[in-house]
């Protein structure tokens, strides 16, 4: 959960391009980041894939002023607003990108190629049509703050109690978690974010790191089937609010430009 999605350095810096914050070449590389190439497919009167910086501009004519997040999971379509056909590939991919002005989404599909330590990764977004209407399950910034405290505070008093997040990273991932509410991370979102939206994806990402470890290392008193059980039980709600939060964050351009809207 320390990674971003795809989805969200797309939407990120699509909007700052939209802000004119920074340049399409600009938006184009940090989108890009580490991999390969990005491609789009299937964009409104083009034959066949295009580049990224080709795309956005194509649909900033075709009508999309912002761009949300999306970033389903089985039974949580959180961020989605259909159809049918694009939420589905939404679901696969567990991400995705909607436009905001206009009925248009992106998907990524992601392949990858070559030896080990050597690995070519391509993305292809695809272009569908979506629905104009609100998105699933999505709070407002204030909401996914005040979401991530109590639901950290919870999962990190039930993990003590398993002697999960005793001793070790998990402890000091819940420390720093804590102290992302009053601090401000590093660049983890595009020029022209609030700080608002900043400190809620990194205390989100700080929260996926808690629940990562918790996962994944330091079974501490955690032994038997029950506590097994008990410890996904303090994790899932936890996740949802994390994932919901940084849906938030990514998607406070947006929900900016509405609130100036009058929506």
């Amino acid at each position: 959960m320390l990674s971003e999605p795809r989805s969200g350095r797309l939407a990120a810096w699509g909007n700052a391009l939209l802000a004119g914050a920074v340049s399409p070449d600009e938006a184009a590389l940090a989108i890009v980041g580490e991999d390969a190439v990005h491609r789009v497919e299937g964009l409104p009167g083009e034959a066949g894939p295009v580049g990224l910086t080709l795309a956005l501009g194509r649909l900033r004519r075709l009508g999309v002023t912002g761009w949300r997040v999306a970033l389903p999971a089985p039974g949580h379509p959180l961020g989605l607003s259909g159809p049918p056909e694009f939420n589905a590939r939404a679901l696969e991919a567990e991400e995705a990108v909607v436009g905001f002005g206009a009925p248009y989404g992106l998907v990524p599909e992601v392949s990858e190629a070559g030896p080990t330590g050597d690995v070519r990764v391509e993305v292809v977004w695809r272009c569908l049509a979506v629905r104009e209407a609100p998105p699933a399950d999505v709070p407002s910034l204030g909401e996914a703050e005040r979401e991530l405290a109590e639901a950290l505070r919870d999962a990190t008093a039930v993990l003590a109690r398993l002697d999960v997040a005793a001793s070790g990273p998990v402890a000091d991932a819940a420390r720093e978690a804590y102290r992302a509410r009053t601090e401000t991370g590093g660049e983890v979102l595009a020029p022209g974010y609030p700080q608002r939206a900043v400190r809620v994806l990194e205390l989100a990402r700080r929260i996926g790191l808690l629940v990562d470890l918790a996962h994944g290392h330091g079974h501490g008193g955690a032994v038997s089937a029950s506590e097994m059980a008990a410890r996904g039980e303090a994790l899932r709600p936890v996740e949802r609010v994390a994932r919901r939060a940084r849906v938030a964050a990514y998607n406070a351009y947006v929900e900016e430009r509405e609130r100036e809207r009058g929506f």
